[in-house]
């Protein structure tokens, strides 16, 4: 019996990152992604991409799932998202560098993929470019370590 493969549901689009942002609600959310699209073209240097319906991504890397060797695709080197309950940021824990200075960076709790923040108020955003910064730098080969 032959394995079937799923698709990689969440890939870059062409829909505008600008009007995704600016209909971000509440108003705290549009006002906190915003900033947060600031701070990750500030520290990429690059624009990013819509994945999805919902998450803003600043380049990408292949990936190949620990848990299935048969299960890879294409991510976001790092991200956001403003969803309406609180912030997800994503490729921030990935890395060892990361996982290591995330205790540092505030208030949050973590998903299985992100880490969630209520506001950016809560968490020091000088630890958060220091993440942005170390999940930028991953390499295409996640078993490389970084």
């Amino acid at each position: 019996m032959k394995a079937i493969m799923a698709e990689q549901k969440t890939l870059p689009t062409d829909a505008s990152v600008a009007d995704f942002l600016d209909a971000a609600t509440p108003a705290r959310r549009r006002d906190d992604g915003l900033r947060l699209a600031q701070i990750f073209r500030e520290v990429t240097g690059t624009d990013p991409a819509l994945w999805g319906p919902s998450l803003v991504g600043y380049g990408s890397y292949q990936y190949v799932s620990p848990a299935n060797p048969r299960t890879s695709g294409t991510w976001p080197k790092t991200g956001f998202s403003p969803r309406k309950a609180q912030l997800s940021l994503y490729g921030l824990k990935d890395l060892p560098a990361g996982a290591a200075l995330l205790p540092s960076l505030g208030t949050y709790t973590e998903g299985a993929g992100c880490i969630y923040v209520r506001k950016l108020d809560d968490i020091d955003l000088d630890v958060l470019r220091q993440l942005i910064s170390i999940a930028w730098s991953r390499a295409d080969d996640p078993a490389s370590g970084e």
